[in-house]
């Protein structure tokens, strides 16, 4: 198979216009439908394509507080913004320690959460205040479980050796109490969707997992993301030639909470897979944030308009 290109170095440079002088793309925020917050870059893993960079030292997003997330918590209710889920991701959300107190915040006032999380010993360290949660708010609760492919090789090939039997771990302990589990996996280059589908049905079949893996809710398939490597621009053209609505993609409806190392306060930015390039910052209240968003990052293309991936 031959290598994939280098990107061109003057595609993504400006972000009103392409590199072949064609009108870039931009999505508007329709609704704030979804609101992540990124509770800190630290990870008990480092894995191979970590889009964001998290490991065990990386802390280049710090632990934000449940005080921070409370605030804008209060500004979505205070503003009528009609947001309806609360995504938490990280890093691993359960290493921060102040990520008990804001999760039962977000659930105490009504809102759907979603939690992104490896299903490791971070997690299993909470698994009482976990299981009080559960109890109380249960139908409110979905915990995406990242399980990079269906069998032991290519889940550790991404996330290191000795990875793969705990997060089966997790799953099953998150099965047998009852809570609403998603999976997020990835897309290979030698391998189709249904194929990849079909491996992931066979092994919650043997887990006992209820899992629908056809359901692309339930069982998330991303594609693998490169910034070095060469992808399309979008243009305004782009929506009726590829037969895609911007309304679909994710800066559409959604916004992500950082906290940048040094810090006083949090800072939106447009999404949750761009956290360090500042030109997606959008201001430090969600109010702010309500601007166009310009698709000058190849991420924007290969993820979210070609690969038709979201977050949730």
């Amino acid at each position: 198979m031959a290598a994939a290109a280098a990107l061109v170095q003057e595609k993504f440079k400006d972000p009103l216009v392409t590199a072949d002088g064609k009108s870039r793309a931009s999505i508007s925020l329709k609704s704030l439908d979804t609101l992540w917050i990124n509770t800190g870059t630290l990870c008990n893993l480092t894995c191979r394509n970590c889009y964001i960079e998290s490991s065990p030292k990386n802390d280049k997003l710090v632990y934000i507080t449940a005080e921070d997330v409370a605030a804008y918590l209060d500004e979505i209710q205070d503003n009528n913004l009609g947001t309806e889920e609360i995504g938490f991701t990280g890093g691993e959300p359960f290493m921060n320690p102040y990520f008990p107190a804001m999760l039962d915040d977000a659930l105490a006032r009504g809102f759907k959460v979603t939690i992104l999380t490896n299903a490791m010993k971070p997690m299993l360290k909470n698994a009482g205040v976990l299981e009080e949660i559960g109890s109380s708010y249960g139908g409110q609760l979905t915990l995406r479980v990242s399980l990079d492919h269906y069998t032991k090789e290519g889940h550790e090939a991404e996330r290191g050796e000795r990875s793969w039997d705990p997060a089966l771990s997790g799953l099953s302990w998150l099965s047998e109490r009852n809570f609403k589990i998603h999976v997020a996996g990835r897309t290979f280059i030698d391998e189709d969707e249904t194929t990849a589908r079909g491996g992931y049905a066979a092994l919650f079949a043997r887990l006992n997992l209820s899992i629908d893996t056809q359901n692309p809710s339930e069982l998330v398939l991303f594609p693998e993301m490169d910034a070095t490597l060469d992808v399309p621009e979008i243009t305004t053209e782009c929506w009726g030639i590829l037969d895609v609505n911007p309304d679909a993609v994710m800066c559409s409806t959604s916004r992500m909470i950082v906290k940048h190392k040094g810090a006083s306060t949090p800072t939106v930015i447009a999404c949750t897979l761009l956290p360090y390039d500042e030109q997606f910052e959008m201001g430090q209240t969600l109010m702010d944030s309500a601007k166009d968003v310009s698709l000058n990052h190849p991420h924007c293309a290969r993820f979210c308009v070609l690969g038709g991936a979201a977050c949730s």
